[in-house]
């Protein structure tokens, strides 16, 4: 959903129940209907309405208010359920007039994350589930554990009102997918801050590992 910021807050709201159940529920007077809804949302906001908030050069015209007006559409709420948010920094002219090569294929890619599928599938074998995103966070915090310590920041920052229960549910389920792409057998601590750091946007001293080339 691009300009995400510019849908009215309720509708961006509505998608509260179908991500957090799977399925959306219409009430009318002859009666309920289920339908299955679960899905993959990716949003894309720009930091105010001009959009050139916190750039180089300060040519942001916004006022104060009109910038937490247009951030506020994205309700807390709403935003309790997005697991991963990655801030896109512009793009300067050397990088996009230098030509990439050595990049990882999309071949490549798509095999690493194939090969991360099957080890959560066989770890779900025999259990309604097939992938991480799927798992109760119940059944995650008490069926299947991290390495001891990892959950130490994750701890702090539930502590500290940083990180709600659904938020510290859905750290675990990046974490054991990032475990899975690095072929761990449980989340160490560096897939939990990792997992933190892609939650919160705050450096955790994580690294990428065993993911890239």
């Amino acid at each position: 959903m691009a300009e995400a910021a510019e849908f009215h807050s309720s509708v961006l709201d509505a998608l509260r129940q179908p991500l957090e159940s799977g399925h959306v529920v219409i009430a009318r007077a002859a009666g309920i209907l289920r339908m299955p809804a679960r899905f993959l949302m990716v949003l894309a906001a720009n930091p105010c309405p001009c959009g050139r908030y916190g750039t180089a050069g300060d040519v942001c015209e916004c006022r104060p208010s009109s910038i937490k007006r247009y951030r506020a559409r994205l309700s807390g709420p709403l935003m309790d359920r997005v697991d991963l948010r990655v801030t896109v920094e512009p793009v300067a002219r050397a990088e996009l007039l230098r030509l990439h090569t050595g990049a990882e294929t999309s071949a490549a890619v798509a095999d690493r994350v194939r090969t991360a599928r099957e080890r959560a599938a066989g770890r779900y074998e025999g259990l309604p589930w097939r992938t991480n995103s799927e798992v109760p966070g119940h059944e995650l915090r008490t069926r299947w554990h991290v390495q001891p310590g990892a959950l130490h920041k994750a701890e702090l920052d539930l502590d500290r009102g940083l990180l709600t229960a659904r938020g510290l549910d859905r750290v675990l389920r990046v974490a054991w997918t990032l475990a899975d792409l690095a072929g761990h057998d449980r989340p160490t601590a560096n897939d939990v801050n990792l997992a933190l750091e892609l939650r919160t946007g705050v450096r955790r001293g994580a690294v990428l590992e065993g993911i890239a080339p």
